[in-house]
């Protein structure tokens, strides 16, 4: 790709990816009845795989060195099995997608709070900026929190995801920020693939409804989701710093808000108007205060 092509896509890397992150959440309205957690993820790795072998191959794509394939491994465990298999678990013990996100959404703050592990320093107004996406994101999802039919189950599952994706973008910066996306992605998904595949064999029954919901839920988790969204993250975290980067994880729940009124008439109330405005502004603050370093 010729550097004027590289200087036209960066200013939308960002707002391209938290429009397909944010389907994550739709995307498990539509799939969920349909195909228990590990089930669909096994397949939606699997299909990941088929897609991005062939490209490897035709492309003779460079493989990393083999002591960096074990820490590319490992990232992608956590960005993905540990991760997704939180999120969907979770949500099909019964834990609202509101609250889901809410939860998810502590993300940046707790990076924050381990970025001298990656020898980042996060500023007073990145603090600050922080603190307000927090809030923002609490009152985005405060009407659609149902704390009925919540289960320490579904708790555990969601600190998990939480856990791991911070984890796995602080690890990814410290250990691998540099591979190629081809290779790196047929890596950590087949990493993913066996974490995930053992447990649906143990734990699942394996049955798919085969419903237009669950084909369209499943070509979009693998098509857009894994392959687009994961690789626009692997960018960001490859050239941004942590912190910056994973500000842009508060949009996530003002988005699906926005998506939920469009596709399924779901009212958005001025508290969540607020929310979104809140929001908006603490990830400008973050990545502002990120720039000026």
């Amino acid at each position: 790709m010729s550097s004027p092509w590289i200087r036209f896509l960066t200013p939308w890397i960002a707002p391209i990816f938290v429009i397909i992150w944010s389907t994550g959440f739709i995307i498990a309205r539509y799939g969920m009845p349909h195909a228990e957690p590990m089930t669909f993820l096994s397949l939606r790795f699997l299909g990941v795989l088929i897609c991005m072998i062939p490209i490897v191959l035709l492309w003779k794509a460079p493989w990393p060195k083999q002591s960096q394939i074990i820490h590319i491994a490992i990232a992608g465990m956590l960005l993905q099995a540990g991760y997704l298999g939180g999120v969907w678990a979770a949500v099909r013990e019964g834990m609202s997608a509101g609250l889901t996100a809410l939860i998810v959404g502590l993300q940046p703050i707790l990076t924050a709070l381990l970025a001298s592990w990656v020898a980042e320093k996060v500023r007073p107004v990145q603090w600050l900026g922080l603190m307000i996406g927090l809030l923002g994101v609490g009152l985005v999802v405060w009407a659609k929190i149902a704390m009925i039919g919540f289960s320490d189950l579904s708790f555990i599952f969601i600190i998990i995801a939480l856990l791991s994706i911070t984890a796995g973008t602080l690890y990814q910066k410290k250990y691998c920020p540099q591979f190629d996306l081809r290779t790196g992605s047929v890596i950590q998904f087949a990493a993913s693939a066996v974490v995930c595949v053992p447990l649906m064999m143990m734990f699942e029954t394996r049955e798919v409804a085969w419903v237009p919901e669950m084909v369209f839920s499943l070509l979009w988790s693998i098509l857009a989701l894994s392959i687009g969204a994961s690789s626009l993250l692997f960018v960001m975290i490859r050239h941004g710093a942590a912190t910056k980067v994973t500000s842009l994880m508060y949009l996530t729940p003002p988005t699906t808000a926005l998506m939920a009124w469009v596709l399924f008439d779901e009212p958005i109330t001025w508290l969540i108007g607020l929310g979104i405005a809140l929001t908006m502004g603490a990830v400008l603050m973050v990545n502002k205060a990120s720039s000026d370093k």
